[in-house]
């Protein structure tokens, strides 16, 4: 079930809007197509309620009815369309990542901070790697993820305990840091050494490397990454790809300053 809203004072919450938002984001891979029980179930809003948001989004063009189900449209890719258009990082990054994808002949990404999420702004796929299909607007845990730790530290102490909280975080391997501290401690390295390497946390068999894009005041505005097969040779990966993937990270962040981003 979708979070239920919670009200805020009139002049700084328009409830109904957060209700549509509600139900837009209950859609998703795992239910493409609801009835209106269904939305209302995830939602937690009533039937009536529910009813009268779809049948609003349907008459913008937003969703789609067929029989007793409901769909998103391809409209809905305008509204993910204005955060990436309005971002110089899309328009800079593309080429820059183009090439790195090319030299270093695996899947190169790039992605940005949303609370404890990362998520995808451009990927340049090698090869398929993973099981998990990534595209742009895909999430990701930060706490377990190379781009995930170089955007966290990026961020002063006290927000980054923030993200993690204090409870032992979820086990997707054998091998993933779940204790805080243990993170905090990778993340802190990552931040020293300009760079993260991730090796079979996220998913095993898969070895990522990432590094930090700076705007132009130095702050860690985004992260780009290369993703490759946990049983290449680990040192071939460091001699080889992270100084390919260190100096894209400085050419985008160059071309970010040089553009006011």
């Amino acid at each position: 079930m979708i979070e239920p809203v919670t009200p805020r004072p009139s002049d700084r919450h328009v409830q109904s809007f957060a209700r549509g938002l509600q139900v837009i984001r209950s859609f998703n891979a795992t239910h493409p197509a609801q009835t209106l029980t269904e939305v209302a179930a995830r939602t937690g809003l009533t039937r009536a309620g529910a009813r009268r948001i779809l049948l609003t989004l349907e008459g913008q063009g937003y969703v789609q009815a067929h029989g007793r189900q409901f769909k998103l449209t391809p409209r809905i890719l305008e509204l993910g369309f204005a955060y990436l258009s309005s971002q110089p990082l899309w328009h800079l990054a593309e080429p820059v990542m183009q090439r790195l994808a090319q030299t270093a002949q695996e899947s190169c990404s790039m992605a940005v901070l949303d609370g404890a999420e990362i998520v995808y702004l451009l990927r340049v796929p090698a090869r398929k790697i993973m099981s998990i299909n990534l595209g742009v607007g895909s999430r990701l845990p930060a706490y377990c993820t190379s781009m995930g730790r170089v955007l966290l530290g990026g961020l002063g102490e006290q927000e980054r305990r923030a993200v993690l909280g204090t409870d032992p975080l979820p086990c997707r391997t054998p091998v993933t840091l779940t204790e805080p501290d243990a993170v905090m401690k990778a993340i802190e390295q990552a931040r020293e050494q300009g760079w993260c390497l991730v090796a079979d946390e996220l998913e095993p068999g898969l070895t990522s490397l990432a590094a930090p894009i700076e705007d132009r005041n130095g702050r860690v505005a985004a992260a780009l990454n290369i993703s490759t097969h946990s049983n290449a040779p680990r040192q071939a990966l460091l001699d080889q790809a992270l100084p390919a993937l260190l100096h894209a990270a400085r050419e985008i962040s160059d071309l970010l300053r040089r553009t006011g981003g």
